[in-house]
């Protein structure tokens, strides 16, 4: 059952995404955005099978001193001796307060220790999700002045106007393309916490997914004015904005 997803299938979307954009819009800057999409998926690859996988050698020290600082805690008292058969309130009364003490900071280094893992692969996650997230906003810039109002209601540029060579129809499938690229930014996300239980990294691969939903439908109302365009002006023609 497929209930699960498939990294080496992510990095072939992603290298098809990349051949298919250069193939329409050869040397353009969103190519290169999906080429390195495509270099992150295959990191992304290997650095959810390091997440999924325990740190052996990590566990394994963690082990030795969590037994090392039960060890410390048995001898300190075993160490005590009392006199009489309950010894004195004067003499109970400190040996409890350094108990408590004892007992309070190997508590807090068993819970450090018992982390140390979770925060070392969480550090990797945050690492690679914020590669993501730049990503993200890339290709947020590229399409940025991808504007289709200009093919609705067509005016005089200025002499910082970007300059306008795509037909709607071109203008269409660019658009399409920055979407395919935040939703594959998404499922990459998805893909470092399949695996991992951490809430702090799932909050963050949320916080992304959320991104680039919302810039996707950004994009897709762009889509949505395009269509309101007359059958003919979408067609394949001469270039009206640019790449």
């Amino acid at each position: 059952m497929l209930r699960q997803l498939d990294a080496t299938h992510i990095v072939d979307t992603a290298n098809a995404l990349s051949r298919r954009i250069d193939e329409r819009f050869e040397g353009s800057g969103l190519g290169k955005v999906a080429r390195e999409l495509g270099d992150v998926a295959r990191e992304a690859r290997a650095v959810a099978l390091w997440l999924a996988r325990p740190i052996w050698m990590l566990r394994v020290l963690v082990l030795l001193c969590l037994a090392l600082l039960v060890g410390v805690i048995v001898a300190t008292i075993s160490s005590v001796s009392f006199e009489g058969s309950l010894g004195t309130v004067q003499q109970l009364v400190p040996f409890v307060e350094s108990l408590i003490n004892d007992v309070v900071f190997v508590g807090i280094g068993i819970y450090f220790l018992l982390n140390l893992e979770v925060r070392i692969k969480r550090n990797r996650a945050e690492q690679a999700l914020h590669v993501l997230r730049s990503l993200a906003h890339i290709v947020d810039m590229h399409q940025l002045t991808k504007d289709p109002e200009r093919l609705l209601c067509p005016g005089p540029d200025t002499p910082s106007s970007p300059k306008r060579e795509m037909t709607a129809f071109e203008l269409t499938r660019y658009l399409d393309y920055c979407s395919e690229i935040l939703s594959i930014i998404s499922k990459i996300a998805a893909l470092y916490v399949q695996h991992f239980s951490d809430s702090v990294t799932s909050s963050a691969a949320s916080d992304l997914e959320a991104l680039t939903g919302g810039l996707s439908r950004k994009i897709w109302q762009k889509i949505m004015l395009i269509e309101r365009l007359p059958p003919a002006s979408t067609a394949p023609g001469p270039n009206v904005l640019s790449p």
